[in-house]
């Protein structure tokens, strides 16, 4: 890892002048080599060398022909050393520390990876970093999780990139680990993760609609099927996509209440489903959901304010019932 110099200050030596060569090169797919010439202050037969020095470390340098021919920086079959700007390396070290990928033995890969990265930190850097000593808290591991092994990340997303259908057997949440009917077929469009798992957005064949799969309940089958036009998600991006499809997860218990709070302040604690709808300054109506009658109860009552169940009548007993337990649980500790 180097950092890349400053152009315009960067001494007239050939190593200092290989590495600004490099990072110009990596800035747009092609440059002329008279333009190349000139932001670097040599002559045209200078950049071929230091061309030539390139393709020696490694780095897939090609030459383009026509009136203005020049140079294009290709991916190539080995990775070449890397180069990285000052806050590159920090935003990698702050990524790597928090790292949290839900996918077999990634996890491990980023700590080994921050530690070779520290390793050759320049002294400038290393003290600039190591005051970015982040701790991430992971949250306690689910029994019911299941991480995604690389190799299935990987075929799902190689199936994206090329553009081909996607077969694959699913196992629904019930399942006991057997495929949910026959395989699926599916137009892949977008891996995405959200907190540590993965999904799949892909415009299922059959059923000829959006759906989204949890990628550590689908097992890719070979090979792939015919290539395909990549259709326009129902959003403006895959991220509002799926923001919409998890809003509109019915939450089982939904009930309405009237709070003595200001609307904005309740909304600021509503979920993405819920509805938070001003009555006055000082007044609003709530409708919301939760897994338990119980539960909406204790969430409407954190507000502090006073507030009138509406419904349903599951709601209302939930309220009293809750309210009871808080008065008897309050009563004198004596008579415990």
């Amino acid at each position: 890892m180097t950092a890349i110099p400053d152009l315009a200050d960067a001494p007239a030596t050939p190593s200092s002048r290989l590495l600004a060569l490099l990072s110009l090169l990596q800035t747009r797919r092609d440059w002329p080599g008279e333009v190349l010439a000139g932001r670097l202050g040599v002559s045209p037969r200078t950049v071929r060398r230091d061309v030539d020095r390139l393709r020696a470390l490694g780095y897939p340098v090609h030459a383009t022909k026509g009136p203005d021919g020049g140079y294009r920086l290709a991916a190539g079959t080995a990775m070449p050393p890397l180069m990285l700007d000052d806050e590159q390396v920090v935003a990698l070290t702050v990524a790597l520390q928090t790292a949290t990928t839900g996918v077999d033995g990634l996890d491990d890969a980023a700590a080994r990876a921050l530690a070779t990265l520290r390793q050759v930190l320049p002294a400038r850097l290393r003290a600039r970093v190591e005051g970015l000593d982040v701790t991430a808290v992971r949250r306690p591991a689910d029994p019911a999780e299941e991480h995604v092994d690389t190799e299935r990340l990987m075929a799902v997303g190689a199936a994206i990139r090329a553009r081909e259908v996607l077969r694959f057997d699913y196992r629904s949440p019930a399942g006991d680990g057997d495929p949910d009917g026959p395989p699926r077929r599916v137009e892949p469009h977008h891996l995405a993760t959200r907190g540590r798992r993965w999904y799949l957005v892909a415009w299922d064949l059959d059923r000829r609609d959006w759906r989204t799969f949890r990628v550590d309940r689908l097992h890719p089958r070979t090979p792939t099927g015919p290539r395909f036009e990549r259709r326009d998600l129902p959003a403006r991006d895959v991220a509002t996509y799926l923001q919409q499809q998890f809003a509109d997860v019915t939450q089982p218990c939904r009930g309405e209440a009237v709070l003595d709070a200001p609307a904005p302040l309740v909304a600021r604690w509503a979920g993405p489903s819920d509805v938070v709808e001003p009555l006055d300054a000082g007044r609003c109506r709530v409708v919301a959901g939760s897994w338990s009658w119980v539960g909406l109860a204790a969430w409407l009552g954190m507000f502090d304010v006073p507030l009138r169940v509406v419904g349903p009548p599951e709601l209302r007993v939930a309220a009293r019932d809750l309210a009871g337990r808080y008065a008897a649980g309050a009563g004198d500790p004596a008579r415990a």
